[in-house]
């Protein structure tokens, strides 16, 4: 229920006289670092309309082949983050994250480039740099950072392909996120995707799905380790299975996913 401010002030007042000089300022002390994780917070939301909700990441393509189910949803899952998102895509956010942190421009752009040259299917490329486009132009007006609105000039001027990785990198090195929480991040904002595909592809219902997010916790942890110590010739993925289902996927006569 609402309270009065004079009233809740006043009730501060009284439990700092009861603790002590410095309890008042315990209470109100801000948080170190709090700022960095409601920006974590607000771009790994599903409300944040970057497009994330229109893709299923390979899964719809495994559904169709009839090749997953729900056992076997969780290990596809982590095989993913290891061998696809992790080499790939959460390498190139932390390479992103520290050029653009450096304000060096062109490592972003050649970042972008790798990352883009290792899509190897139409539909992958042509998510990655929608995603990634649509983050840069709504983060240059929700954060107002300049290195944002610079990377996303020269994505619109087709110096870059404004991968979604990238950008998501150059987002969260402007607003002061560390390297290692944004790819953390990030790597759980794909794990929320996958499972809300799944969700939408009825492979789960809304209780398994939260299993298989908290059981992809520790592999997010390894790979967010393993993906900040690569450098940007180790940048790709092997993920030849997705790779194969994405193709099939491209040709299907009905598809519920953009990917």
């Amino acid at each position: 229920m609402y309270r009065d401010e004079k009233t809740a002030t006043a009730e501060v007042a009284e439990v700092a006289e009861d603790d002590g000089p410095h309890a008042a300022d315990a209470e109100t002390a801000p948080v170190p670092g709090l700022g960095h994780l409601l920006v974590s917070l607000q771009l790994t939301d599903s409300a944040f309309p970057s497009g994330f909700y229109t893709l299923s990441h390979g899964l719809e393509g495994f559904v169709q082949q009839g090749a997953v189910d729900h056992e076997s949803l969780a290990p596809l899952l982590h095989d993913i983050l290891r061998h696809g998102v992790g080499p790939a895509d959460a390498t190139a956010l932390a390479l992103a994250h520290r050029a653009a942190a450096a304000d060096d421009w062109d490592a972003v752009s050649a970042t972008d480039r790798r990352l883009y040259a290792t899509k190897l299917g139409r539909e992958t490329r042509q998510a990655a740099t929608r995603t990634g486009r649509q983050l840069l132009d709504l983060a240059a007006e929700v954060f107002g950072a300049p290195g944002v609105a610079h990377y996303h000039r020269l994505v619109t001027e087709r110096r870059a392909p404004g991968t979604q990785a990238v950008a998501a990198g150059v987002v969260y090195a402007a607003t002061g996120v560390p390297v290692r929480q944004a790819v953390a991040a990030d790597l759980f904002a794909f794990c929320a995707s996958f499972a809300g595909a799944a969700l939408r592809l009825r492979l789960t219902d809304h209780r398994l799905a939260q299993c298989l997010l908290r059981q992809a916790a520790p592999v997010i942890e390894e790979t967010t380790r393993a993906a900040v110590d690569r450098g940007l010739d180790d940048l790709g993925a092997t993920t030849f299975a997705v790779d194969v289902m994405s193709a099939r996927h491209e040709r299907a006569p009905a598809r519920l996913f953009a990917s």
